[in-house]
């Protein structure tokens, strides 16, 4: 098992790397196997050994090789916190090869999206669209009896955020409405604890923001998909036994 683990947390590395990858490019019309790497600011072509996910950061102290740019932080936390979510979902589906690949899949979809829509506000058609196939790819032929509860739930979980976005268009996006049919999707009935997990720290950082900011939190732009995102690797990771849990 600690041989499966540490293979987890390798490719978890290399996936959040390429992860940063595709949130930068996809957005930007960028095709995804793109040359080669390039420095944001000189242009010049990032080198493998300066590409190895976290230790290539840390040896460069943050900054470029080729122009000394500033190199965000934002790239090995991705890497890092991708790595120890696929050591995660290794551990909790060790029993089920079939459910842990849809795990590791929904992980970096989970990645992209929640980097687009803090970078950008987007959550980009295309990764939804890929991990949702993949997903079905995978689940059609080893759980054929789950397929229904997977679609019930993705009609459901974007059904209400649809409802929500009819309410009160300002305060959320049809991206959002997507990444929740998305989730039900990957997720099942595990779909209902991962959106009330996001509804719930979505408002307690509403909350704060307003007794920090008073009225002026009101125009404060939030964007909800890292709260999905959050919603969903609690469901991933706990989202049936928080439902047996209430059932029983």
């Amino acid at each position: 098992m600690v041989g499966a683990v540490l293979v987890a947390f390798l490719a978890g590395l290399a996936v959040g790397s390429f992860a940063t990858a595709v949130a930068h490019r996809v957005p930007r019309g960028m095709p995804i196997a793109a040359a080669r790497s390039q420095c944001p600011l000189c242009r010049a072509q990032i080198g493998a050994r300066d590409n190895v996910p976290v230790l290539s950061w840390l040896l460069l102290r943050g900054r470029a090789r080729c122009c000394g740019a500033l190199i965000s932080p934002r790239y090995p936390l991705t890497e890092l916190a991708v790595g120890l979510l696929f050591v995660a979902t290794v551990l909790v589906y060790r029993d089920d090869a079939a459910e842990a690949v849809i795990g590791l899949v929904f992980v970096a979809m989970l990645a992209i999206v929640t980097l687009t829509d803090l970078e950008q506000r987007i959550i980009p058609n295309k990764v939804l669209i890929a991990g949702a196939v993949i997903c079905l790819a995978i689940a059609v032929p080893t759980d054929p009896g789950g397929v229904p509860e997977r679609a019930i739930a993705a009609v459901a979980a974007g059904g209400v955020f649809f409802l929500v976005v009819l309410a009160y268009p300002a305060g959320m996006g049809l991206g959002d409405v997507k990444l929740a049919a998305a989730m039900g999707l990957f997720l099942g009935r595990a779909v209902g604890p991962a959106v009330l997990t996001a509804l719930l720290v979505a408002s307690l950082v509403g909350l704060a923001l307003i007794a920090r900011y008073g009225s002026r939190a009101r125009k404060m732009a939030i964007p909800f998909g890292p709260f999905l995102a959050l919603g969903g690797i609690v469901g991933l990771l706990a989202g049936d036994q928080l439902i047996d849990l209430y059932l029983g």
